[in-house]
């Protein structure tokens, strides 16, 4: 079961890096609408997007239900710190909170 709890959390993080990479695509301004769509960043963000499913979908072969909810959670941390790196996003006190409560009422959910 640990192999596909670091499966199912890897695949969280592929998540996490396509999100970034569309985040920093969006700032970028295109020559036309066609080129904002169809460039290098978005279509290797989708493939991550796939890659990621794929991945989920084989992890719950040895996740149950209730535990993906638990791991599928970590994304938000993944999200916070990987914006601060690749972003230049400030991590503030309120930030912080919101993803801990966010992250203990999804652990005090689960356990109900």
């Amino acid at each position: 079961m640990i192999f596909y709890i670091v499966v199912f959390l890897f695949s969280v993080f592929v998540s996490s890096v396509s999100q970034i990479i569309l985040k920093k695509s969006a700032q970028i301004e295109y020559e036309n609408k066609l080129r904002e769509y169809l460039n290098v960043r978005v279509i290797t963000a989708y493939g991550m997007f796939f890659l990621s499913t794929l991945l989920t979908m084989y992890a719950y072969k040895g996740v149950p239900l209730s535990m993906g909810v638990l791991l599928e959670s970590v994304g938000y941390l993944y999200i916070m710190v990987l914006s601060y790196f690749f972003l230049g996003e400030k991590v503030t006190v309120y930030k912080a909170l919101g993803v801990v409560f966010i992250l203990l009422g999804i652990c005090v959910y689960a356990l109900l």
